[in-house]
């Protein structure tokens, strides 16, 4: 039982660094856009 519980929290933490990486660069991008020379 431990080890599915420890498991899950690895999980949850990759889901969660993944998403956030994403966003970071979602926003990113949306900046450079918005910021380019025309």
């Amino acid at each position: 039982m431990k080890k599915l519980l420890a498991l899950a929290a690895v999980a949850g933490v990759v889901l969660f660094v993944v998403r956030r990486n994403k966003a970071a660069k979602a926003e990113a991008d949306l900046w450079r856009e918005a910021t380019a020379e025309v």
